[in-house]
């Protein structure tokens, strides 16, 4: 399937902005990188994580932002206390069964639009990280649980895109580095599978002058609670 090629930002911009003075929950929030980005555009940014190890470094990265240790499916906060919500790479992470809880949660939180953003099972970068961690029932189970809930009428569906995110990277090493800091869990498989993840990326990275380019492929939905106005 041909897609545009978009970096994630822009299409959140798109979708959420502008940014200045709104209050953005940034639920799976990582080590802040999205929490950084939207904070310099002026957001109100409040990230959670269940990982405190991340919760630390974000707070650390990004010290005009809140941040809290807390799994997306049970938020400490009240109803239509943000402007809007982002889940971003970050629902395939939520155990199956507790997926649907955390739409629900996420929607509740907001008094605006909820934004889902999920990477899918194909294209060369998950090529290349399948090798170390094969998310591929996870990340159908997170587009399962976005469609249940749309079918029941739990969510309305405002929008919905496919794009390619290009992620450059100078090295192996590089890579698995940033596969690694998403989910720690993974460092062993990664070193044992460093080889092989190589002869991956030379087969379907695009070189970029000494390092190479791979392609995401993301599907967003744009969602509200079906009660919003």
């Amino acid at each position: 399937m041909s897609r545009d090629v978009r970096t994630t930002l822009s299409v959140i911009e798109d979708y959420l902005g502008p940014f200045e003075g709104r209050r953005i929950l940034d639920v799976g929030c990582g080590h802040g990188a999205l929490a950084r980005a939207l904070a310099k555009r002026g957001a109100k940014v409040t990230g959670i994580d269940p990982q405190a190890e991340a919760v630390a470094a974000a707070r650390a990265a990004v010290p005009d932002a809140t941040f809290e240790t807390s799994g997306a499916e049970s938020l400490p906060y009240a109803d239509g206390a943000f402007d809007a919500v982002v889940i971003l790479n970050a629902l395939h992470h939520v155990p199956g069964p507790l997926m649907d809880r955390a739409l629900g949660e996420a929607a509740r939180v907001s008094a605006g639009p909820l934004l889902v953003i999920e990477p899918l099972a194909e294209g060369s970068f998950f090529a290349a990280v399948r090798l170390v961690d094969d998310e591929t029932q996870i990340r159908a189970e997170a587009q399962a649980a976005i469609a249940a809930a749309l079918a029941a009428g739990r969510l309305r569906l405002s929008a919905e895109i496919e794009y390619d995110d290009r992620r450059a990277f100078p090295s192996t090493a590089a890579f698995l580095a940033r596969v690694v800091e998403v989910d720690p869990a993974r460092a062993a498989i990664a070193e044992r599978e460093a080889d092989s993840v190589a002869a991956i990326i030379r087969e379907v990275g695009e070189p970029n002058g000494e390092g190479f380019t791979l392609l995401q492929p993301h599907r967003a939905h744009l969602l509200r609670a079906a009660s919003a106005s």
